[in-house]
């Protein structure tokens, strides 16, 4: 597997720098694109995490981004003349949930109990754009690819939920991730 984009460093529509509509209570909530090239062709499902380990220093815990399961390789759009196998669009955070129901989303870390933020799913459990307060930071998306569905996943679970079903799968998933400054 290999994970690509467009960029390096982060766009500013889909971070700090966004524009106001491209905010939902004071988070960007507008998801930047990526491909997945290179998939085992015996995978079916996709997963992933966003996160930022920069975070630590500053609040001090790694900060969830964006954290995505249960992504049928077969729902998304191939374009056999396009040199990317699969591409995740622009603002698919947002839209996957009545494109494909089926996949679940995360709670990123806005919606900690200790932060006090919002209580909106649209918010909590969708990604949230970049905004470091001190300095640009480094920020680390992770694919997996799995032949079958992660059991025991719902809308709103937590990394670490992810973390143990890809370890409880029984197999060796296909993975690779970029970091990206943003």
């Amino acid at each position: 597997m290999k994970i690509s984009a467009d960029f390096t460093v982060i766009p500013d529509d889909f971070a700090k720098a966004a524009a106001p509509e491209y905010f939902n209570g004071g988070v960007p909530v507008v998801s930047f694109p990526f491909y997945i090239d290179d998939v085992d062709p015996e995978a079916r499902y996709l997963h992933w995490e966003f996160v930022d380990p920069d975070s630590i220093p500053v609040c001090g815990f790694e900060w969830i981004h964006w954290s995505v399961a249960n992504l049928p390789i077969d729902a998304l759009m191939y374009d056999f003349n396009d040199s990317h196998a699969l591409a995740i669009p622009p603002d698919f955070s947002r839209q996957l949930p009545a494109m494909i129901p089926e996949t679940v989303q995360g709670r990123n870390s806005s919606a900690s109990k200790f932060l006090g933020r919002s209580t909106d799913p649209a918010v909590i459990m969708r990604y949230n754009g970049p905004q470091p307060p001190d300095k640009d930071h480094e920020y680390y998306l992770q694919v997996w690819a799995t032949k079958k569905p992660l059991p025991g996943l719902n809308q709103g679970f937590w990394l670490n939920e992810l973390l143990h079903a890809l370890r409880n799968s029984g197999e060796v998933p296909d993975t690779d991730g970029i970091f990206l400054t943003g």
